[in-house]
């Protein structure tokens, strides 16, 4: 089995393979003793024509700076990392609300992520946690005792004003609704996200850890 590292290293060699193939084959890099043609644009052009032509070539420069940052996090970050280690006990960690807003349009979709990521939970060791999924539609989630499904009722208006997954999110902490205490904490999900075992293991750690209040993760679109 591959490291992360020796991932990593490939993915560089990759890269930079794909780069020198792109440039040779484009005419970006001229092997041997081929020399390009030489002649004088403002002649052969006009002064119309080779202003408007490098301007058009001065233009190419415009998402350089996007090009390097890009290149920059390709080489220099590492986006295979090893299996992340708890800094504790599952166990021992607080109350997780895995929270799931949607419109409830595609209920095969959702009761789907529902059950994997169900099992990403399980896999990685979390015990104190609920899966809830607040929808605008009935989805008829399958009966568990870590599963709730919250259906905010049409006439539902937050005295804020809020509208679409903010009323949904909003109607989750009204009285009689919400079942958390202040201690749980709630990690925010669209109907589509998948988590993975690495990062239900950070969510614990990031709690765990208990240095911050919130947080926020990467979403990679990988599937």
């Amino acid at each position: 089995m591959l490291t992360g590292k020796t991932k990593h290293l490939l993915h560089c060699v990759l890269l930079f393979t794909v780069i020198t193939v792109f440039e040779i084959f484009t005419g970006g890099v001229r092997l041997g003793n081929s020399r390009p043609e030489e002649f004088d644009p403002w002649e052969r052009y006009g002064y119309i024509g080779t202003f408007v032509l490098y301007l058009l070539r001065l233009l190419t420069f415009l998402p350089l700076p996007q090009v390097l940052f890009n290149f920059a996090g390709l080489t220099l970050y590492n986006a295979f990392p090893d299996k992340v280690n708890l800094k504790g006990s599952p166990l021992l960690a607080p109350f997780l609300c895995i929270r799931i807003v949607t419109r409830g349009d595609y209920p095969q979709l959702v009761r789907a992520n529902v059950n994997r990521n169900m099992n990403r939970c399980t896999e990685a060791g979390l015990e104190n946690f609920i899966i809830e999924v607040v929808t605008d539609k009935a989805i008829g989630l399958a009966a568990h005792r870590r599963v709730r499904e919250v259906l905010v009722p049409h006439s539902y208006r937050p005295k804020s004003g809020a509208l679409f997954k903010a009323r949904a999110l909003q109607y989750c902490l009204e009285d009689g609704v919400n079942i958390l205490a202040d201690t749980d904490w709630i990690v925010h999900l669209d109907e589509e996200t998948l988590l993975t075992e690495n990062s239900v293991r950070g969510i614990l750690n990031f709690v765990l850890d208990g240095k911050h209040h919130f947080g926020q993760g990467l979403i990679t679109y990988a599937q």
